[in-house]
């Protein structure tokens, strides 16, 4: 599956100002993603990487290229910050 069709699948739930405040989430999407998260492969969303289209990956990798041509790049600690996150 990719991010796509995932992001097809959820809804926003907003507040009377607008503001989102909760996301639905179809029950067999959530036990999908449960599962990959305390799955023991290498990285644990393998298996949307693995759906991820080769031109979405090489548009991606163009781009990640592009900003750092013109200087839009992230200190390494910030980086190190996110990928913890995944851990």
């Amino acid at each position: 599956m990719i991010i796509a069709q995932i992001e097809s699948q959820i809804r926003y739930v907003t507040n009377l100002n607008g503001e989102t405040t909760d996301v639905v989430v179809p029950l067999e999407l959530w036990q999908q993603l449960i599962s990959s998260i305390n799955s023991d492969n290498v990285s644990s969303l393998a298996w949307i990487d693995e759906q991820e289209p080769k031109a979405q990956i090489l548009a991606d990798l163009q781009e990640s290229v592009r900003k750092a041509a013109v200087g839009q790049t992230f200190p390494v600690s910030e980086l190190w910050d996110y990928s913890r996150r995944f851990d």
